[in-house]
């Protein structure tokens, strides 16, 4: 396969954590490492040093409202474009339908390599938290098809993800692109796991819970809150990890306490510590992710990683490959679901291993392999675009010849027909170069003297 130079691009990158941009980054990571070179494009955060390996390319930001969480990209940067259109660029390959693809859209008219789209998020139901008027919803949601619309070729990543694009009104084709999984097949060893659960005081008849991910009361989290206070009434005993921040963490701490569980959770706030967090994955026997918002869930399959279940609601793309029972649980998206199944989770925690396991060998799914599957799509659009844009530019030149020859072929025309009115009426003119020849009748019949006889 060639090596290629890829542009990634994506509003969010670190220090904001969130799943694209852990997608995002492993996706650089796995290019340069095995495929070629990686270049990413992300808006420019203070204080931050980007020490990887690939190239990052910051432009210019503004901060913005708290509730969005971060900073907001400036597409028109002169000097990022300048630099990224030297940089013999391949592909194109954006995360983000808004800034990052009109970014995108501009490197492509300066280098004319094709754009591919990754749809990873429900972008209506991000509009519709963070934008107050329908107005300006309306205009958010117009501009996300527009962008999409203009890339060269559309991915998602389930196809859950690819039905709510098509809700949004995307009309055309894509193809299903799954996210992978950064940590290694394997719990933590088990010594740090003993380690933890001194730290926070975990009993042997305990059951750990998790949740990793942004506070954000979409996410299912109360779900999951109204799921262990039930059970936690009816005997269970239990530690629920929190693991992620998020505007709406405050408000999930006061729930805690408001339904009699604040004793039980931990919030640990974000980790961005890679191998600290998979030990959180190994201590807990189940992850808890009641989410209808995600539509892939690189959680779920990190958590498989570790070989901890997931409980997930039943018909959610977060759901998709899973076998209730097997690798994974499934429930009703309520919180006496929930606590059903947290109830027999801590009556049957050996059942919790085996599914784990099986969770392990079935749906995991490693970076390396997803982005070795990407790269094989890269050069197939790379190919197709290269053909038709030369497919394209020969039917314009073909119609610029056609229209040369229409041209011409009409003003020959336009000349033969008054060439044959002139000759029917004895108008035509004398020949180019020659003069008419005029014979005057009353010089034919003179004596010539003999000097004009010799000549």
């Amino acid at each position: 396969m060639d090596k290629l130079t890829v542009c990634l691009l994506n509003d969010s990158f670190p220090p904001t954590i969130d799943g694209v941009a852990n997608a995002t980054l492993n996706y650089a990571r796995s290019i340069q490492k095995n495929h070629g070179r990686a270049i990413v494009a992300t808006p420019w955060y203070p204080h931050v040093r980007d020490d990887y390996p690939f190239k990052v390319v910051r432009y210019a930001s503004a901060a913005m409202t708290k509730k969005l969480g971060y900073r907001g990209g400036i597409p028109f940067d002169l000097r990022m474009q300048a630099y990224l259109a030297r940089q013999n660029i391949d592909i194109i390959h954006t995360h983000c339908p808004f800034i990052s693809t009109v970014v995108a859209r501009i490197l492509r008219y300066n280098t004319g390599a094709p754009i591919v789209f990754t749809y990873h998020t429900k972008f209506d139901v991000d509009i519709e938290k963070r934008v107050a008027l329908n107005p300006v919803r309306s205009a958010s949601l117009k501009l996300l098809l527009n962008n999409i619309n203009a890339c060269d070729e559309v991915w998602v990543v389930s196809k859950g993800a690819g039905e709510n694009l098509k809700s949004l009104g995307y009309e055309g084709k894509y193809i299903v692109m799954e996210n992978g999984v950064d940590f290694t097949r394997g719990r933590t060893d088990d010594a740090v796991l003993e380690q933890m659960r001194a730290e926070y005081g975990i009993r042997p008849e305990e059951t750990v819970f998790l949740f990793v991910g942004r506070m954000m009361w979409y996410k299912g989290v109360r779900i999951s809150i109204d799921g262990l206070a039930k059970a936690k009434k009816e005997g269970a005993q239990f530690k629920m990890f929190f693991v992620g921040d998020g505007a709406d963490r405050a408000e999930v701490e006061s729930y805690c306490r408001e339904v009699g569980i604040a004793e039980d959770c931990i919030f640990t706030g974000a980790i961005q510590d890679r191998e600290k967090l998979r030990s959180y994955f190994s201590l807990a026997e189940l992850f808890l992710f009641p989410s209808t918002y995600d539509t892939n869930g690189i959680v779920v399959r990190e958590a498989a990683a570790c070989s901890c279940p997931a409980v997930l609601v039943r018909g959610s793309c977060a759901a998709e490959g899973i076998t209730d029972g097997r690798n994974g649980l499934l429930i009703e998206e309520n919180g006496d679901s929930m606590a059903e199944m947290i109830m027999k989770a801590c009556a049957d925690r050996n059942k919790l291993k085996e599914i784990g396991q099986n969770a392990c060998e079935e749906i995991y799914l490693s970076w390396d392999d997803a982005v070795a599957k990407a790269c094989e799509r890269y050069q197939y659009v790379i190919k197709r675009y290269t053909r038709e844009r030369r497919s394209s530019t020969l039917e314009q030149e073909m119609r610029e010849l056609k229209a040369f020859f229409d041209q011409r072929r009409n003003e020959y025309a336009r000349r033969y027909y008054r060439f044959g009115r002139q000759l029917i009426e004895g108008k035509l003119p004398p020949l180019p170069g020659r003069k008419p020849v005029i014979v005057k009748q009353e010089e034919k019949n003179l004596p010539k003297s003999g000097k004009e006889s010799k000549k």
